[in-house]
């Protein structure tokens, strides 16, 4: 099982909490550094404010060397797919080849409303997000010298160069996740490289896992093609004390956590990730929600990667 740091900056972050957080990750060995695509604090103002997600991940590229990037949600509604195209692909040469796509149909109205940013309806925004899983993905295999031309009901594109090319070939990967249960198990099957699930059961992984699977069957792809993970926050101590000074930190109930989310002792938590690759997880996001604790990051390094 490889873990995955995955962090929610909107928070409340600046640049140089994230990088302190990645760098960690690097140097522990955690599998990639993943952050949130969102423009406003859950639950809080978030001090200092938002950031914006592939700005951010730019900085992450040059500052950090071996460890992966990512974004666990890139709203479809934030940016056209062809600047959108543009940006992944410079920010992975940027890292040499480290960057992986993280993309949904978005689903924060006020986030929306706050920054004047439209906001669809359920369905057109998953037309519009299943047109950008096309076009995105066009643009980057478009081969060298020749051009692309798409033609949706949201977007036109024609006689595009293509241009830039990602480094990784064919291009970096992306991720698709969610509980629907028809349009985002056709459009895994169909675009994306990694299937995630964020903070559900087991039982519902191990269903959702199903409906991807049959999708993948429907159009004759290989389930084992792509990569299975889910997403849960993390919560772990050495001892009762440090868990609820831990889980009161990000306001949270240790007894909660240990339902909801990766909470208890470190052989608890190995304990619970093992349930999850039974049912067919190969991959865990671990969200962190205090950013100032390395020390967790440490512990989970030591006493749960080296037995998962």
């Amino acid at each position: 099982m490889e873990l995955r740091i995955f962090t929610e900056p909107q928070q409340g972050a600046t640049y140089d909490d994230l990088l302190r957080v990645a760098l960690a990750a690097e140097d522990l060995g955690f599998g990639a550094f993943f952050r949130s695509d969102h423009y406003l604090g859950m639950g809080t103002e978030g001090l200092p404010g938002p950031s914006d997600a592939w700005t951010t991940l730019a900085g992450l590229a040059r500052d950090t060397s071996t460890i992966r990037l990512g974004t666990m949600m890139t709203s479809a509604t934030f940016r056209h797919p062809g600047v959108l195209a543009i940006q992944v692909a410079n920010v992975d040469q940027m890292s040499g080849g480290r960057i992986e796509l993280g993309i949904g149909a978005g689903w924060f109205e006020a986030e929306h409303t706050q920054y004047g940013i439209p906001f669809p309806a359920t369905a057109d925004r998953f037309d519009r997000f299943e047109e950008q899983l096309a076009v995105i993905t066009g643009l980057w295999t478009t081969p060298l010298g020749e051009r692309y031309d798409f033609a949706g009901e949201h977007y036109q594109l024609t006689d595009s160069l293509a241009l830039p090319k990602p480094t990784q070939d064919p291009h970096p990967p992306v991720l698709i996740g969610g509980l629907g249960k028809r349009r985002t198990p056709a459009l895994a099957a169909r675009h994306a490289d990694e299937f995630n699930l964020p903070f559900v059961s087991l039982e519902t992984t191990r269903d959702q896992f199903a409906r991807v699977r049959a999708a993948c069957d429907a159009v004759g792809r290989n389930p084992d093609d792509l990569t299975w993970s889910n997403a849960l926050v993390v919560c772990v101590g050495r001892d009762e004390a440090e868990i609820a000074r831990r889980a009161g930190r990000i306001g949270r109930e240790s007894d909660e956590l240990r339902e909801n989310g990766l909470a208890g002792t470190p052989d608890e938590v190995i304990a619970k990730i093992k349930q999850y690759g039974e049912v067919g997880a190969e991959r865990i996001y671990l969200q962190v929600l205090d950013l100032e604790d390395l020390d967790q990051l440490q512990l989970i390094a030591d006493e749960v990667m080296p037995h998962v």
